[in-house]
């Protein structure tokens, strides 16, 4: 396995969007207090007492959405500006990104992947569970000021869900053609819509790249990240093309991540709750920082056994949380 040095950082549970696959309709949510959130102090000291002398180096800012955080500039620069943070990114859906996006960039944060899950208006309100004013504009402007501001790589992030956007994979791709944006497709999972999931099922990686293969010709790739995506690049194009194949192709062996919720529990992987801990607790009852880091490297050890090789039954692992609730 490789060495685990990347931490996925879920700031806030809430979201301003409800995905289907990711707060399916009818869901009850049970939203963590204010009071029982890390603050940004807790979470600092985290960072600087716990995890950056494990070997942590980076982070990733999630949510919910993470954009809801109050004073997430300011948390930003802090992260930011520890000597031994290597790269700090986020991933958002863009809708407050547009006013925010200088700021963000000014504060230290340079990459950022932004969730567009279709290129059709209709679609897209359809996926985010709104039923309202269209929200894909302001998304899309959030895409394009991110854009101007400099962050780069900007990836976009697509789930594709049979029978609703994976006629639309060709359209998507065709973004990375003249511009230099990332589109990221991701295989649809079963965390919290197994019902949505069950009638579906997924597209796998394989027949995406074989459906851009036919059209235009794809060659091997590469791009600035973290991340377990296989990159490829239409010939010629500006952008890439990543492919994340969690549920068809086991990555396991290469994941660097842990997983820290909105309320501090850290979890070895998004599938499996097993050995979470609750690390805030534990700081506010005075732990100290030897006890906290010993929890933590007992996490990583139980990680090293984790995979999950029930995916395709979608019984993977024993979370009790929606992706949102985790921190996607």
């Amino acid at each position: 396995m490789n060495q685990v040095d990347y931490l996925r950082i879920s700031l806030i549970d809430r979201c301003n969007f409800r995905c289907q696959y990711c707060m399916p309709e009818g869901a009850e949510l049970d939203y963590i207090l204010k009071q029982q959130l890390l603050t940004d102090e807790e979470l600092l000291t985290l960072l600087q007492e716990v995890f950056i002398p494990l070997g942590f180096t980076s982070f990733r800012l999630t949510g919910g959405e993470p954009l809801l955080r109050p004073r997430v500039v300011d948390l930003v620069g802090k992260i930011a500006s520890l000597p031994q943070t290597q790269d700090i990114s986020m991933t958002t859906n863009g809708f407050l990104l547009a006013p925010m996006a200088q700021n963000l960039y000014n504060a230290g944060l340079r990459r950022i992947n932004i969730s567009l899950d279709s290129l059709d208006p209709d679609i897209f309100d359809q996926i985010i569970g709104n039923h309202g004013r269209s929200r894909w504009q302001q998304v899309w402007e959030g895409i394009q000021a991110a854009y101007d501001v400099g962050f780069d790589p900007l990836k976009l992030n697509v789930v594709v869900i049979p029978g609703v956007n994976d006629h639309e994979v060709l359209d998507l791709a065709a973004l990375t053609i003249d511009k230099q944006w990332h589109v990221r497709f991701i295989e649809f999972m079963p965390i919290g819509n197994s019902q949505l999931f069950g009638d579906r099922g997924w597209v796998s990686s394989a027949e995406l790249r074989q459906a851009i293969r036919e059209r235009w010709g794809l060659t091997e790739s590469q791009v600035c990240g973290n991340g377990p995506a296989d990159v490829f690049q239409i010939p010629g194009a500006k952008g890439t093309l990543g492919f994340i194949s969690q549920m068809s192709e086991c990555f396991c062996d290469r994941c660097n991540r842990m997983r820290l919720s909105a309320d501090g529990w850290l979890r070895p992987c998004l599938l499996n709750e097993t050995g979470q801990i609750d690390l805030k607790t534990a700081l506010r009852n005075g732990i100290s920082t030897a006890q906290l880091q010993n929890q933590v490297q007992q996490v990583l050890a139980i990680k090293a056994e984790i995979n999950f090789k029930q995916r395709d039954s979608g019984t993977v692992g024993t979370y009790t949380r929606t992706m949102s609730q985790i921190g996607g």
